[in-house]
Order: C-alpha cells, then structure tokens, then sequence
C-alpha cells in the first residue's frame, strides 16, 4: 500500500444521490471496479460483500440479496432472505489501491452503509443501524431536537499478531511508546474519506493508542467509527501488526475505553449551553445527564456487551464503576468538560463507561434514549461528586446515593431483562436475540474459565475476543 502512486481522480467522499454515485464509480481513471457493502450484525462486528462496479445501478434499485440465517442474531434459517439498499450518501471511496500478482491488475474499492430489508420491502427489525434512525427520528418528532452530535474517543491496542497479546513498548499517557507513525498513517487515510480527527496520543497502557474523532451527527458518527475500527486494523496488518479494540486485554493495565462526547442540537444551537449556571449546562443537559444515570445499570450490557468488557470496569485503572458525575472527577460515570468562554457549541458531556468492541449504534441509540427519557420524565440530577470514589468509605457512598455499574455481564443482564426502556429502543427482535446470544457467550466462558479470574483476564479471553475484537 505504502508504494502505490496512484491517485484516485475523483473525490473520496461528499456524494448526494444515486446519480453523483454512478458518475464516479463508471467514471474510468476512477479505477473503482468494486463496491463494498458493510453492516453490522447485532453484535455490531462488520459484515461486509462486495460486487463489480456494473452491478451498481441495479443495486440502488433493487438492493443485493444475502442470506440472513448466517450472520448472527439475524433471522432463522427458514426465512432467511433479506436484501440491503445502500445509501449513497454514506459512499466513500477507499483511499489505497488493491494490488494483484500480475502487475498490471490494480483497482480501487467504494464503501457503503445501507438500510437492511425484508424481501418485502419492510425496513427489517434487526437492523441495528435501522434502530438508531427510528430513535433519531423520534427525538426530532416529539422533542424538536434535530440533532445529537458525538465526538468518541477510540482507545486500541497494538500487538505482533491475534493469538497474543504482547505489547511492543513501554510508553505511557503521552510519552514514549511506538507506532506513532501508524497513528498519523490511519489519520492521513481516514481524511482522504472526509474523516477528521482532533488529535492522537499513546494512551496509559502498554502498547495502547487513542485517536480522538471530530464531532458529528450519531448516524453519521456511527458509520465513521465503523470504517475507523476498519482502518485501524487495515494499516496496522500493513505494518505486519494487529490492533485491537478488545476492552482489557493485558492484566496489570487499563484497558480501552470509547468515552463518548455528546451534545443536543435544536435550530443549528447546542442547547446543553446556559450562561447562567455553575457549570454552564442547561436544564435540557442535566435532565439527559439524569436520564443516563438513572437507566445507567439497564443499558450497561449495550454499552458495555462483552464478557471482557467487565474486566475493564474496575477499581484502579481510570475506568468508571460508580454512577456518579463530575467536572473534574475521572473515576466518574459522567464528566462534565469545563466550559470555555465563547466556545458555547462546545457544551458537551462525556460519557466513560462505553468501550469500542460495542455494537455503535446499538450503543448510540440507547444511551440517547436514556437521556431523552430524562428530559421527557424531568428526573433531576444528583449533586455532582469531585472527590475520588474510588477512596471513599462505604458509608460516604451510601450518604451520596451513589449507585455501581454492573460487576461482570451476568449481572448487567439480569438488569437488562427487566428494562422496559431497552425494549422500546431495541424492539422485540434486537432485544431477545441480544440477550439469548450474551446468555450463551457466558455459559461457555463459565465452562471455560474458572471463578479466580473474575477481576482478572483468562487466557481463554485472550483466544476467544483478541482474534476478532
């Protein structure tokens, strides 16, 4: 990849309609000959197909057919046939050239995201990315609130390969460290696809990273994490490397996170903003920051949804385990970033306990639902707390009212079971085989891994998540 010299004559990103679309794939020094099609399946991991560019016309009209029965919590293998229509505002053209053994075979690839179907034609129900559109809409419909914008901060590993998880330095929170350069590398390639980051540091573990994304709409942002987590893993193979967005992959070190940055829009204005209060936020904001903290233990398996995920979710490695908020307070549930005067649009609150291995729109949509319930039912939120958590007595907790997350994800679906919250968000489909799929994900860890590494990470993890995480 790092030798090809080829340029793409077209834009890599910006396409309006079908018809901006097919202009730039059939546009010959283009050199696309192939069309990527990419979705998640419940478990948010990428599924993706591809057909030659000829196909793409009769793609927008009619959609490509695939077999649901094989992609996991889909539908059953008597009515498996389902079909995605792309949409071509999400089309962006892969900014490197594939290569094949004879030298003069080369070509560029399009990516797309889509809405995924019934041969019928109906919007299908497990159609995650279909679950965060019907919440955005319903915010627009009965809040007025036209947007929710997002800015996640993606943390990752970088290991020789998948069968173990070896880091290559010793580096810290912004010093020292390797790899660098591949950080500025999946930057350089995201911004071909119109993706642009803020920033990218070696984060506090071994041999992780974080490149932090600018701010934008949930869809949107959810399709970009998508092709960022593909990235990633893309230029670190190049590199003879492997990341992963495993949550706690090494013992003895954080883990990785996806704190989420997030804000409401109505009129083109972020009304989380009020000049007047101490911490600048508006009744709207600390009504959704309610929200999330009163169904904060219901949607932790969304949120956090792997087995390893609660590994990360302990004492003494900056992740959050009390439901609490904070301006300043990192061990918090919540932080509250300090207002800068007139950066009004920057308002924003920033959730922690999420990490990266989700699946991002389920994620988006029930943390968003979580917070509109807030504001719709004007819970009132708690006192902010400055003071490390992690140091208080068990009486000082109690006195706040302070709340934990779930200790491991048996626990988190017990909880889940019961949120009636998740079942609006998700709908019946999305929401049992959600569960169904976790309740078996621990019963074969439980067969596996014996009770002395609940705080601890197996090797079992290691061969189970680092492989496709």
């Amino acid at each position: 990849m790092a030798n090809d010299r080829i340029e793409p004559q077209i834009k890599g990103f910006g396409y309006q309609n079908e018809e901006d679309v097919l202009k730039a794939v059939l546009e010959p020094s283009s050199q696309i000959e192939f069309v990527r099609v990419m979705f998640p399946d419940i478990l948010g991991r990428p599924m993706e197909f591809s057909f030659p560019k000829a196909e793409l016309a009769k793609t927008f009209q009619d959609g490509k057919g695939f077999d649901g029965s094989s992609v996991a919590g889909f539908v059953r293998i008597e009515e498996s046939d389902l079909v995605i229509k792309p949409d071509p505002q999400t089309f962006r053209v892969l900014p490197w050239v594939y290569r094949g053994f004879y030298e003069e075979t080369h070509w560029r690839e399009g990516i797309m995201f889509g809405d995924i179907l019934t041969p019928e034609g109906k919007h299908y129900e497990g159609d995650s990315r279909y679950v965060l559109k019907k919440v955005l809409e319903k915010a627009r419909k009965e809040f007025n609130i036209e947007d929710l914008k997002l800015g996640p901060e993606l943390e990752f590993f970088i290991f020789p390969d998948n069968k173990e998880a070896v880091p290559q330095d010793e580096g810290g929170y912004f010093f020292g460290g390797k790899h660098g350069e591949i950080r500025k590398e999946i930057q350089l390639l995201l911004k071909k696809m119109g993706i642009e980051a803020e920033y990218d540091h070696h984060e506090v573990a071994f041999g992780q990273h974080e490149i932090d994304l600018q701010y934008n709409s949930a869809l949107e942002m959810s399709d970009t994490c998508m092709l960022f987590r593909y990235v990633v893993k893309k230029v670190a193979r190049m590199h003879d490397l492997y990341a992963t967005f495993m949550p706690k992959p090494l013992n003895g070190q954080n883990g990785s996170g996806m704190h989420i940055h997030q804000s409401l829009w109505r009129d083109g204005k972020n009304i989380f903003f009020d000049e007047k209060d101490s911490f600048h936020l508006s009744e709207a904001a600390r009504r959704y920051m309610a929200g999330l903290i009163v169904h904060g233990r219901e949607i932790s398996a969304v949120l956090s949804q792997w087995v390893n995920s609660y590994k990360r979710l302990i004492e003494g490695y900056e992740a959050p385990v009390y439901i609490a908020w904070g301006q300043r307070n990192r061990s918090a549930y919540i932080r509250v970033p300090e207002y800068q005067p007139g950066k009004e649009n920057a308002t924003r609150i920033e959730l922690r306990s999420p990490d990266p291995s989700c699946n991002l729109y389920l994620a988006f949509a029930s943390m968003f639902m979580a917070g509109l319930r807030g504001i719709q039912k004007e819970y009132l939120v708690p006192d902010p707390i400055e003071e490390n958590i992690y140091e208080m007595s068990n009486s000082r907790q109690k006195k706040f009212e302070i709340k934990t997350l779930p200790g491991n994800l048996l626990e988190a679906l017990k909880t889940m079971k019961k949120s009636t919250l998740l079942q609006e968000v998700l709908g019946d489909h999305i929401f049992h085989q959600f569960l169904a799929n976790k309740k078996w994900e621990i019963e074969e860890y439980s067969s596996n891994v014996s009770k002395e590494f609940d705080k601890q990470v197996s090797e079992y993890e290691i061969r189970k998540y680092l492989p496709f995480l």
